[in-house]
């Protein structure tokens, strides 16, 4: 892969100030991008930013932004157009996670509300008013790529995660009805991390509780880390998956699949 494929595109990514986000936007300046980071925490976003242009030569430009706000999405979206001559590349990632434990009929609806407007309406209105303007960039032999960050709960629902398993279950779905809208000239994908040490886990000890209450079992006998998540982001944004859209990505070591998702049945069969 040329050490700098994506020399002259823009990239855009949002939850920028931690995380998948953070880490991504490093490794995509590395490539030669240039990035608009977007992210509601001013001061860590800073930070990053200071860190990419210490590391690289990348332009990187801060934008502060509450996703789930139509208006506050519409602003972002003039400025980064703005700042950058292309947006190539869409991450599509800010997200916030529930209360561990509550059950569906236990959740606020406070609490249930924020994390759809923020997982699943905030990935909508980023990627209707980013995309609207994408795909008509004269870029060859596309226009550009959108990732939204999902998850292993929106595959196999969590009852004790039962919001976040909605808002991203509701991601998986967007993701495919905008592959379809977005046709030929943009490429749609989704990613499902399943258990890395970041995002709605902090640490290591919190996120082993959870897999141990809800008897998970992973059959590469190793919980993920930020590096997976980028490596597969890089295949991503490549010319080696041109060919490939409307697809969910799992990157969790075989939970979903072949290994043993959350669960918290009370049976005795």
């Amino acid at each position: 892969m040329n050490e700098k494929f994506l020399d002259g595109k823009g990239v855009l990514i949002t939850g920028g100030a931690s995380g998948f986000g953070e880490a991504t936007a490093l490794s995509l300046a590395k490539k030669g991008a240039d990035i608009v980071l977007v992210d509601i925490d001013e001061a860590k976003l800073n930070n990053v930013v200071q860190k990419i242009k210490k590391e690289t030569e990348a332009q990187v430009f801060p934008l502060i932004c509450d996703v789930s706000d139509s208006e506050e999405v519409q602003n972002m979206a003039k400025k980064a157009f703005h700042e950058l001559d292309n947006i190539y590349v869409l991450f599509n990632n800010a997200g916030i996670g529930n209360i561990y434990g509550p059950d569906l009929l236990r959740m606020k609806e406070d609490i249930f509300d924020s994390i759809i407007n923020t997982n699943l309406r905030g990935q909508w209105l980023v990627a209707k008013y980013i995309c609207k303007k994408m795909k008509r960039q004269k870029l060859e032999p596309l226009a550009g790529k959108v990732i939204c960050t999902a998850s292993i709960a929106g595959v196999v629902a969590n009852p004790k995660l039962c919001a976040y398993s909605i808002s991203k279950a509701g991601v998986i779905s967007m993701m495919k009805s905008l592959a379809k809208t977005l046709a030929p000239k943009i490429t749609v994908n989704a990613i499902s991390p399943g258990y890395h040490v970041t995002g709605i886990y902090k640490t290591y000890e919190a996120m082993k509780a959870t897999m141990n209450d809800g008897n998970v079992k992973t059959p590469l006998n190793r919980v993920g880390t930020i590096d997976d998540v980028v490596k597969l982001i890089l295949y991503l944004v490549s010319d080696k998956s041109n060919f490939t859209t409307g697809h969910n990505f799992i990157i969790d070591g075989g939970i979903a699949e072949v290994g043993l998702p959350a669960n918290y049945l009370d049976s005795d069969v």
